[in-house]
């Protein structure tokens, strides 16, 4: 999705990567999290740019914009993505943009400190957590769906992550939207008396009755996906911000987590 020309997207629901499969019944777009705009002084390039895209689109929420690592522009984060648009809010362009001499994708790294902030709103007691039994090497969080393909393959394998020493947090994030029959079963999994179990068993299509339940995390953690840039489940991410990508074997995950362990602490 973050491929596509940053302007067509503003003609989309900015929840489009969370739209049903089946067009025969669509769910009703819901809005991204809320989120408290920044204000700037009228003249100054960030009130320009801020002007700019909401002539592209009035609705658009713009989370951020900071100054850009290339001269004359400001780095955007709108949408759950990251553009760079001219200090005169004449020009915008999206895409990757590289440190030569770092070897890091800058986009990537605003994006990461976006996410890092929005999982700190996240409580650990809202995640379902599947924990090594012995001492823990990496933490991931991952944004899961019951009914994925992967997101399956994934929880099929949860035993070999945690052997690994990799703990596991979810995050519920039902694909179809708010309000859908997805949604609807993982709102059961998220009041249910024993999580983990009802994870395993709706990823397994077996039935998990709807319990008691006054509040339920799942609205607000389909937000934060939407927020922190989802394309598709799973989102494997680590505790700040990085997005591993989709499904990952075991020992594939385990060789990607201790290769960034391995950078960190070099740089």
């Amino acid at each position: 999705m973050k491929r596509f020309v940053f302007a067509a997207l503003f003609c989309l629901s900015l929840s489009a990567c969370a739209q049903s499969t089946d067009p025969a019944t669509p769910t009703a777009a819901k809005p991204v999290a809320t989120v408290k705009e920044p204000s700037f002084a009228a003249g100054t390039p960030e009130a320009r740019v801020r002007d700019a895209l909401r002539a592209l689109n009035p609705r658009i929420q713009v989370e951020s914009i900071d100054k850009a690592p290339i001269p004359g522009f400001r780095e955007v984060i709108a949408g759950g993505q990251v553009i760079w648009v001219s200090d005169d809010g004449k020009y915008l362009f999206q895409g990757d943009l590289l440190d030569i001499a770092a070897r890091k994708d800058l986009g990537d790294e605003a994006m990461a400190k976006v996410r890092r902030q929005v999982l700190a709103t996240l409580p650990e007691a809202d995640r379902i957590v599947f924990a090594p039994a012995g001492a823990t090497k990496h933490t991931v969080v991952v944004l899961t769906d019951v009914e994925c393909g992967y997101c399956r393959k994934f929880h099929t394998d949860i035993a070999e992550y945690n052997k690994r020493g990799i703990r596991v947090e979810y995050l519920a994030f039902p694909r179809a939207g708010i309000g859908s029959p997805d949604y609807r079963k993982m709102v059961a999994v998220w009041c249910a008396p024993d999580r983990r179990k009802a994870l395993t068993d709706a990823k397994n299509d077996r039935a998990v009755q709807q319990a008691a339940c006054p509040r339920s995390p799942v609205d607000m953690q389909y937000n934060a996906g939407l927020r922190m840039g989802l394309e598709g489940t799973p989102m494997i991410l680590t505790l700040d911000g990085h997005q591993l990508g989709g499904y990952l074997p075991p020992d594939t995950l385990l060789e990607r987590l201790d290769a960034l362990a391995k950078d960190k602490k070099a740089g």
